[in-house]
């Protein structure tokens, strides 16, 4: 499997860390129950088909990525910045850069 780095371009996965499930909102930090966040940290659904997920490039730029994968047939969809360099990737993206 190879992952398109958009810092970096198309590596290998052995240059990447799974980060889990890219959909994941932590609960509210104000939240006194434990059970919003026992579910975060615990609940993992298994999905089939298409499906988000975090990757880190630890052999490469060290960024985070949103990776659209397909967990059937492992195609990748679709590959972006993760995290606070995700709004600066979509406004140099926007200049042409």
């Amino acid at each position: 499997m190879r992952i398109d780095c958009p810092c970096c371009g198309p590596r290998g996965v052995a240059e990447f860390s799974y980060g889990g499930d890219g959909t994941l909102r932590r609960p509210d930090l104000a939240t006194r129950e434990a059970e919003p966040f026992a579910a975060y940290v615990y609940d993992r659904e298994n999905p089939r088909g298409s499906h988000v997920e975090l990757w880190h490039h630890i052999a490469g730029c060290r960024h985070w990525l949103r990776v659209t994968r397909n967990t059937l047939t492992h195609e990748i969809t679709g590959v972006e910045m993760a995290g606070r360099f995700a709004s600066d990737a979509a406004r140099l993206e926007g200049q042409g850069a």
